[in-house]
């Protein structure tokens, strides 16, 4: 029984105002491509299959037309989806009905019958090539405060009562699709944080109800044969090698650069596990300019030149650039004179950070813990303003704030 596990597609993403849709059409027909060439009997999208609560009619139609391409390529493919943080729960069931009969079971929000888990909405027969039942799907999207079950912190329950309410909707619903099951291995699915991984700064939300940020791996019962996890982009196992991230298909910002983004895929074999990690090509470069540190305005031109970008490049291919710039004096309207510099070569803007160097005086003892209530504002303001622009705030600056804290 093969598997191709996925997640934290984020169609529809734009990077400061560029559209992805090159990439992804590119990642959906590689993933159409592994589909066929490994024989997969079964594809599950872990979550976040959009970037906003709100897509467009074309990115709707981008998927759509890619599951049906997938099954028309692999006529007993079955399909998991579920909802991730980013998606719009309704919307992604909505055409429930319809996507069944290619073989998709999309899963946004929990679902019970009687008190208990709804396991014709939950649970999902994976069948071989001959039709054979091998494995069943426990699909479980993001979940959000209706979803988990009422507990009450007590003095002798340590911990949070958000964490062990995830941990009672799995254990329930593991009993009750066990029970189902018999003795047929159980993958179940999850778009959550745990403990003990490594996340994207500034790509992930910090996104378990109840202000807590991560769970431990043991919420997943050890008898499912694997869990295929979404939420961090970056592929990684956790703990056990049967639970695992598979990461996004490419970068979604600057600090996923390095990732080596792809997807897994999973045999099951009497009981056996193994996890392979397919990394993808990436169809339009993601680039760091510099690849360390940070560079002048004035040598920016010069390190743009060296790297030799096709001119011919069209437009939504060109390479996305992350430029780290090194102020060599005040940093007032350099972040216009890059994207000055930028204009002139066949590339897209994706982000531009200001880094000053660390002087001795800065590299002294962690400064001390401030009481926001006890603050005045505008110090905040201006302090944040410094640090982000290497110069402080003119007067119209600290007048604009004021209009500011006056709306709010």
């Amino acid at each position: 029984m093969r598997i191709l596990h996925t997640a934290d597609w984020h169609i529809g993403q734009t990077v400061n105002g560029w559209t992805r849709e090159v990439e992804h059409r590119a990642f959906l027909q590689t993933l159409s491509d592994l589909v066929a060439a490994q024989a997969v009997d079964a594809l599950i999208v872990a979550g976040d299959v959009f970037d906003g609560i709100n897509p467009s009619a074309e990115a709707m139609q981008l998927l759509y037309e890619s599951l049906l391409a997938m099954r028309e390529r692999r006529p007993t493919l079955t399909t998991i989806m579920v909802a991730g943080n980013h998606d719009p729960a309704g919307r992604l069931e909505a055409p429930a009905a319809l996507l069944r009969t290619i073989g998709v079971h999309s899963v946004g929000i929990m679902h019970s019958q009687g008190g208990s888990i709804d396991l014709d909405r939950h649970l999902v027969p994976l069948r071989d090539e001959s039709g054979n039942i091998r494995v069943f799907g426990l699909a479980i999207p993001y979940l959000r405060c209706a979803d988990l079950p009422a507990l009450q912190q007590t003095e002798d329950e340590p911990g949070s009562p958000i964490v062990r309410a995830t941990r009672e909707l799995y254990a329930k619903a593991y009993a009750a699709a066990r029970t189902h099951a018999g003795l047929i291995p159980l993958v179940a699915t999850g778009h959550l944080h745990c403990t003990g991984t490594q996340e994207s700064e500034g790509a992930e939300r910090r996104i378990l109800v109840g202000g807590e940020h991560a769970v431990p791996h043991d919420i997943f019962p050890t008898d499912l044969a694997y869990v295929a996890l979404g939420h961090l982009h970056r592929p990684q196992q956790v703990a056990r090698r049967n639970v695992r991230y598979s990461g996004s298909p490419f970068p979604l910002s600057a600090t996923e650069l390095p990732y080596e983004h792809g997807v897994s895929l999973i045999e099951l074999h009497d009981g056996a596990v193994q996890c392979e990690h397919v990394r993808l090509p990436r169809t339009v470069p993601c680039i760091r300019v510099p690849e360390t540190g940070g560079v002048t305005s004035r040598a920016l031109s010069e390190t743009l030149t060296q790297l030799a970008f096709d001119p011919d490049c069209p437009v939504e291919s060109r390479p996305f650039l992350h430029v780290v710039v090194e102020p060599d004096g005040p940093a007032a309207g350099l972040i216009a004179e890059v994207d000055q510099i930028l204009a002139e070569y066949p590339v897209r803007c994706a982000s531009i950070k200001i880094e000053r160097p660390q002087s001795s005086e800065e590299a002294g003892p962690s400064p001390v813990m401030m009481n926001l209530t006890e603050c005045d504002p505008m110090d905040l303001f201006e302090r944040a303003f410094t640090e982000t622009h290497g110069v402080t705030p003119e007067p119209e600056h600290k007048a604009a704030f004021d209009q500011l804290r006056v709306e709010v």
